[in-house]
């Protein structure tokens, strides 16, 4: 596992507290460092503190993608604005825990990740809604025959939805299905993922509105347009 923390002492307890549950870590305390280590040694997962001295937190993380496209990324943010956590879920993150955060659930988090990323690929089967057609398999989007490139969990979160189109599945169902039934603090992170599923959508024609939103129960994709103009 690679830290990516611009603070030593906050980056070397967080280590040291990792190591002591049976992860072999290291830190980077710069943005370049990181990518150093990343090239040289492509970790499982990353945890990535958006605040770094010498690299946008958000740049970083579309390189650190780019580089070693088959990791977890977890982001680690003061920010609590949701465009911020947008922009580093679109730079290519899995994941995200605002700070403070407790260690149970970061651990908690880490173990739910290393579960999905081994179980990946076992699917196989095709849904189509509409324009939307998904071939689980090959794990490939296609909107009208246009191509929609998704984050692992987002194309997820699509086949949750679209292959039960027309039905609510609820948040609890979501967060067992797309990250993990033994999921650990809140679920704040479905409804980010949702936003930005929506706006990926739309920029390929698709009404975002296809994905409803029904309070306090969870979400529903619609099975036909009509269904959105009159809901």
């Amino acid at each position: 596992m690679l830290v990516v923390e611009d603070d030593p002492d906050i980056g070397q307890e967080l280590v040291q507290a990792l190591v002591g549950h049976g992860y072999a870590t290291t830190l980077a305390t710069t943005g370049a460092a990181a990518l150093e280590m990343a090239e040289d040694r492509p970790p499982d997962l990353v945890l990535l503190d958006l605040g770094l001295p010498d690299l946008d937190g958000v740049v970083l993380c579309r390189r650190l993608r780019a580089s070693v496209a088959g990791s977890v990324i977890v982001v680690l943010t003061a920010r609590t604005e949701e465009l911020d956590v947008v922009m580093a879920l679109d730079a290519g993150a899995d994941d995200y825990l605002t700070k403070p955060f407790r260690l149970t659930e970061l651990l908690a988090r880490l173990r739910a990740h290393l579960r999905r990323q081994s179980g990946t690929g076992a699917g196989v089967g095709a849904v189509t809604v509409g324009r939307l057609h998904v071939d689980v398999g090959a794990r490939r989007v296609t909107v009208g025959g246009q191509e929609l490139a998704l984050r692992p969990k987002e194309f997820d979160l699509l086949v949750a939805l679209a292959g039960r189109a027309g039905e609510v599945v609820t948040r609890e169902d979501l967060m067992a299905q797309v990250w993990d039934e033994n999921w650990f603090g809140p679920t704040k992170t479905l409804d980010v993922h949702v936003s930005v599923l929506r706006r990926k959508l739309a920029e390929l024609g698709e009404d975002p509105a296809r994905i409803t939103t029904l309070r306090g129960r969870g979400y529903r994709y619609e099975a036909s347009p009509a269904a959105v103009a009159g809901g």
